[in-house]
């Protein structure tokens, strides 16, 4: 499998659940926060979703300018001295409904997904919401799927970028 191909990071991404994601304040600043994720199913169009509180800032933000980006770290837990390697998507996102049943079987998958998602099965926190990013074609990455011993040799060199494919995006890009 070519590791610098979107089906080597989308199988990469699975492996992980949380990212960080930022935001537009009113004033155009950027408002950070990290936050639990699940992946869209294959071969359905590629999407993020992410379980939250109508609460929070980042709902508010994104009712008002639903630009955002999602970052998802790969670190290096035993070569300290490398940088982590990151996956990047800019999009849009979206509030969706807690009653949408395909999107509760995604967050069924892995089991800190499952235990955040118990809220909603017991309906007792009427102030969640879903979240779906709907991400741009192209995706930015560093440092995935790359040699630590290249990568430490020059840095640069760990950068690159995939595409979603064409059969996977919203219609909106195509």
């Amino acid at each position: 499998m070519d590791k610098k191909s979107f089906v080597f990071i989308e199988k990469q991404i699975r492996k992980k659940t949380f990212g960080i994601l930022t935001t537009l304040n009113q004033d155009g600043t950027p408002h950070t926060t990290g936050i639990l994720y699940a992946v869209s199913a294959p071969p359905s169009q590629f999407s993020l979703y992410f379980l939250t509180s109508k609460k929070y800032k980042k709902v508010r933000n994104i009712k008002k300018n639903p630009q955002v980006s999602f970052i998802i770290p790969f670190p290096h837990y035993c070569l300290r001295f490398l940088p982590s390697g990151t996956v990047t998507f800019y999009g849009k996102a979206k509030l969706i409904p807690l009653d949408t049943p395909e999107i509760s079987e995604l967050f069924q998958s892995k089991r800190i997904l499952r235990l955040i998602s118990m809220e909603v099965k017991q309906g007792t926190n009427v102030s969640l919401t879903f979240l779906k990013m709907t991400p741009n074609p192209k995706v930015l990455c560093f440092g995935v799927g790359i040699n630590a011993m290249k990568l430490r040799k020059n840095h640069a060199k760990g950068a690159y970028s995939v595409i979603i494919p064409n059969g996977r995006l919203e219609k909106e890009y195509l």
